[in-house]
C-alpha cells in the first residue's frame, strides 16, 4: 500500500505543539473539516476527525487556565473547535464527554473575551442538559446566554427555543406556547447587525421544526405535525433528520398509523446511514412504543420491527433506545 508515511500525522502533532504559530491554522482548519463533516454525514461520521484534531492539538486536553497567556487570537480558535468538538459529541451520544469540551470552550472562550462563541456553546449545552433529562438545567443555562445588553435577534430566539423546550417538559403548556411563539416573533424580525457569524443556521425551516417539537411533547399533535413535516422534508444539512425522528414520535402518539407506516417506509431503507445518535435513539424510542402497542396494526408493527433493525448497531444496545427526555 502506498501512501503518507504512518508517523506523518504524529510528526505534524509535535509541530503543532511546539510551533504557537501553526496553532491557529490548524485550529481553523479543523473546525472547517468538522463542521463540513458534521452538516454532510452526521456528527458519527465525524468522530474519527475529532480523534484526530485532539491527538494533533494536545492544547485542546489542557488545562485552559495553563493557557491564559497565549495569544488572543489561538484562544478564540481554540475556543471555537472545543465548541464545534463538544457539538459533535453531542449529537454522537458521548455525553459526558460533550460536556467536558462545553465547559473546556466556556473557560477559554472566557479567557479571551470571546462572548459569542461562550453563547453558542450555553445554547449547546441547554439542548443536551434537555436531552438528558434535566429541564431545570436546561433552563439555567439559558438564563447565562443573557448579558448587560439585549441579546441579538436570532440568538435570542434561540434562547427562547431552548426556554420553551424545557418548560414545556416541565409541564408549563401556556408559558411553553408563549415562549415558542415569542421565538418566532424574534426571528420574523430579521437578523439584526450584532447577531454573530454562527447563527447564519437559524432559519425559517429550523425555527419550524423546533415549534412542531415543542408542541409535540405538549401533545397538541393536530398542530405539531404539519410543522414536523414542513422542516423533516425541506432540504438541509444531516442533524435536521432530527426533526424525521420527532416527526414519527408525534404520528405514533397520535396513533396516525397510516401515515407512521409510510414514514417508517421511507425512513427504514436509510437509517443505518444516519450519523446523530440523537436521531437513532428517538426512532429507536418510537420503534420499541409501537411493538409494545397492542393497538397498532400488525402491519406496523412489522415495520417498527425492521425499522429498530435497520438502525446503527449502538442503537439496538441494552438501556440505549430510549433518551430521557422520552416517555416510554
Amino acid at each position: 500500500m502506498t501512501g503518507r508515511p504512518s508517523r506523518a500525522p504524529s510528526a505534524r502533532g509535535e509541530a503543532c505543539a511546539e510551533d504557537p504559530a501553526a496553532l491557529i491554522p490548524a485550529a481553523l482548519g479543523a473546525i472547517e473539516r468538522l463542521v463540513a463533516l458534521d452538516a454532510s454525514c452526521g456528527a458519527t461520521a465525524a468522530v474519527p476527525a475529532v480523534r484526530e484534531a485532539l491527538r494533533r492539538i494536545p492544547q485542546l486536553s489542557a488545562d485552559p487556565a495553563r493557557l491564559r497567556h497565549s495569544d488572543r487570537d489561538l484562544l478564540a480558535a481554540l475556543a471555537e473547535l472545543s465548541e464545534v468538538i463538544g457539538w459533535i459529541l453531542f449529537d454522537a451520544g458521548h455525553y459526558h464527554r460533550a460536556r467536558r469540551m462545553n465547559a473546556r470552550a466556556l473557560a477559554l472562550a472566557e479567557l479571551c473575551g470571546d462572548r459569542g462563541i461562550a453563547r453558542l456553546t450555553l445554547l449547546n449545552h441547554s439542548m443536551l442538559e434537555a436531552h438528558t433529562g434535566r429541564p431545570r438545567a436546561a433552563l439555567e443555562t439559558a438564563a447565562r446566554v443573557a448579558g448587560a445588553r439585549p441579546l441579538p435577534a436570532l440568538v435570542g430566539s434561540l434562547v427562547l427555543v431552548r426556554r420553551a423546550h424545557a418548560t414545556a417538559m416541565l409541564g408549563g403548556r401556556r408559558e411553553a406556547v408563549a415562549l415558542i411563539s415569542r421565538a418566532r416573533s424574534r426571528f420574523l424580525d430579521g437578523a439584526s447587525p450584532n447577531d454573530p457569524p454562527w447563527a447564519w443556521w437559524i432559519d425559517r425551516t429550523e425555527l419550524l421544526g423546533h415549534e412542531g417539537w415543542v408542541l409535540s411533547r405538549l401533545r397538541a399533535w393536530g398542530r405539531a405535525v404539519p410543522l414536523l413535516y414542513e422542516a423533516a422534508t425541506a432540504p438541509g444539512p444531516s442533524y435536521r433528520h432530527l426533526f424525521t425522528a420527532e416527526l414519527l414520535s408525534a404520528l405514533v402518539r397520535a396513533r396516525a398509523w397510516g401515515e407512521a407506516e409510510e414514514l417508517i417506509a421511507d425512513v427504514a431503507p436509510r437509517a443505518a446511514g444516519i450519523g446523530s445518535v440523537r436521531t437513532t435513539e428517538t426512532l429507536g424510542a418510537t420503534a420499541v412504543r409501537l411493538l409494545a402497542s397492542p393497538g397498532a396494526p400488525p402491519n406496523l408493527r412489522d415495520a417498527a420491527a425492521f425499522l429498530l433493525e435497520s438502525l446503527p448497531v449502538r442503537t439496538g444496545g441494552p438501556g440505549s433506545l430510549i433518551p430521557r427526555n422520552h416517555p416510554a
